[in-house]
């Protein structure tokens, strides 16, 4: 598969980790209509890419992960495009992608930014990152699923602190809170995230697959319809020729060689 071009983004690919960076550093690498439109084509090249397995989104430079929004945008934005927002339709496709999708979050992570990172699988973060959700301090509200991915995660009263009290946190707060997988320095960050790719990878991709599905299905259905579907996504498992070679490898004391089936 031909790489595609991108206009803010730069693509690296290595062993099957796909490092996408944001390249805005004059402006914090935030965010605008040009952005989200790579955004788009990375997921449609990372998820019809069977070489590629775990993807780490990040910033370039030592300030900003995604600074937000470019408030130019947001200036001469109109209700009707805020509803048909691409920003909201590519952090759902983040969030709902059968592939696994890192945060390295290595500075300021604010609006926008903070809502993709909220829309990844798994982040981490650089101590020296700070992250929240200003809207409000512009008039407006999250839009792009912060309202409902932060609340979810942190709970109600956190939630609110922080899009409603205008609360940034700080690179340990997110950990503390559960936001953020580990804190560590700038310059191990994308060494950590890469090598939490790694480990990924080790394992069934059909497993990762169905058990990433199961999980966001907890957040939004009772316990007893949680658990059915676990069952049912056990089953899908261990109809797999995956869970063939999982056993076999884990009894002959080898590395599996997963197929995804």
């Amino acid at each position: 598969m031909q790489n595609p071009t991108f206009t803010h983004f730069l693509l690296e690919e290595d062993n099957g980790i796909a490092v996408f960076t944001i390249n805005r550093p004059t402006v914090m690498n935030a965010l605008n209509l040009e952005c989200q439109l790579d955004l788009m084509a990375f997921m449609d090249y990372y998820e019809g890419n069977e070489n590629l397995k775990v993807a780490i989104i990040t910033g370039a430079g030592d300030k900003a992960f995604i600074a937000g929004a470019d408030i130019n945008s947001i200036k001469t934005a109109t209700a009707k495009k805020a509803l048909t927002s691409k920003l909201r339709i590519v952090l759902d496709r983040i969030e709902n992608s059968p592939k696994i999708i890192i945060a390295a979050i290595n500075g300021y992570a604010f609006g926008g930014g903070f809502e993709l990172a909220l829309a990844c699988d798994i982040r981490l973060v650089s101590d020296n990152a700070l992250v929240g959700l200003p809207e409000t301090n512009l008039g407006i509200i999250p839009g792009a699923g912060g309202t409902q991915r932060l609340a979810r995660m942190v709970g109600i009263s956190v939630a609110k602190d922080v899009i409603i009290g205008g609360r940034n946190l700080k690179a340990e707060e997110t950990v503390n809170y559960g936001i953020a997988m580990k804190c560590v320095t700038q310059v191990e960050l994308l060494e950590k995230a890469k090598n939490v790719a790694s480990r990924i990878m080790e394992r069934g991709p059909l497993a990762i697959q169905v058990a990433k599905m199961a999980i966001n299905t907890s957040l939004d259905v009772d316990r007893s319809t949680g658990m059915m579907y676990e069952a049912l996504a056990l089953a899908v498992t261990f109809g797999s020729e995956d869970r063939l070679e999982g056993a076999s490898a884990f009894l002959e004391k080898r590395k599996a060689d997963f197929k995804g089936c």
